[in-house]
């Protein structure tokens, strides 16, 4: 009889149970007090200390997170499929917990079912209270900086992979139409579902119809109607991509914009300067027929 060999496609449990968790967005005493297992013995298992846990142990484990537990038999030598035959590799059950070979100062990993980001400064760290208000060198923090941090707050923690979410799917697309002239531009931001959370507009100017000095090709300008984002989706980039999109269907073309405090700071950040060469603009704003007069 030929000897039997083990099977290649095995299963790192620890791993399989940290990605478990995370997509169930369990911590190990969450996990184990639905599951009915000591804490201790999931945190053994995750790491590999638990050299044989008992197969209950693990299928309780596993359905409090959300899974399933199957079991494959090898065929024998002589019942080995053909290459047609053969069943295809099964696939990962759940994505990789993306911090898994982070570490902390102790060597141990951070939990998998929370967001962990590097530290590489005191305003990465939720901890450091100092970082707003005081410009500290290295020298002088109250506290050390560590390796990398977390929140707890689950609430936080949904709010910010929503929003990471939103800035990988967003989509921006222009809109053309009739209702659109042909020297205007429109642009929207849109989720997967068609959901409108950001638009930009912008039409063209000629300067010679303000200065009377003649057209002349590369004269020609855009004005920079206005960018609004949807409050909740705000610094994700989605305005800043909105700008980039007009810019490159734009080419060589001018592009200028006028604008109050918080915009100048984003215009800054897209890359506009100021031009001082311009006139000063002038606000005007007609009163409300019958409107009373505000008395201080």
């Amino acid at each position: 009889m030929a000897e039997s060999t083990p099977s290649p496609r095995g299963t790192d449990l620890g791993d399989l149970l940290r990605r478990l968790r995370r997509r169930a967005d369990l911590s190990q005493r969450e996990l184990a007090a639905r599951a009915g297992v000591p804490q201790p013995a999931v945190a053994r298992i995750e790491s590999g200390r638990a050299a044989d846990p008992r197969y209950r142990t693990v299928e309780r484990l596993v359905r409090a997170a959300g899974g399933r537990m199957r079991v494959d038999v090898e065929p024998s030598a002589a019942e080995q499929p053909t290459a047609a035959e053969q069943p295809t590799a099964p696939e990962q059950p759940t994505a990789p917990v993306p911090h898994d070979d982070m570490r902390d100062r102790a060597g141990r990993r951070y939990p998998a079912h929370l967001d962990v980001w590097e530290v590489h400064e005191p305003r990465d760290w939720p901890g450091a209270w100092w970082a707003e208000w005081y410009s500290l060198p290295a020298r002088l923090y109250p506290l050390p900086l560590p390796p990398a941090t977390y929140r707890l707050n689950r609430d936080y923690r949904d709010e910010r992979r929503e929003r990471e979410a939103v800035r990988r799917s967003v989509t921006v697309r222009r809109v053309t139409g009739p209702a659109v002239p042909a020297t205007a531009w429109r642009f929207v931001a849109e989720l997967r579902g068609g959901e409108l959370i950001g638009e930009l507009r912008a039409h063209e100017e000629s300067p010679h119809l303000r200065w009377g000095d003649g057209e002349r090709a590369e004269e020609r300008e855009a004005v920079l109607d206005g960018v609004l984002v949807l409050a909740r989706y705000r610094r994700l980039g989605i305005g800043r991509r909105l700008v980039q999109t007009l810019l490159e269907a734009l080419g060589p073309v001018r592009v200028r914009a006028l604008t109050e405090q918080p915009g100048i700071s984003f215009l800054h950040a897209c890359g506009f300067g100021i031009e001082a060469s311009r006139p000063a603009a002038m606000r005007f704003e007609a009163s409300v027929s019958g409107a009373r007069r505000r008395r201080w």
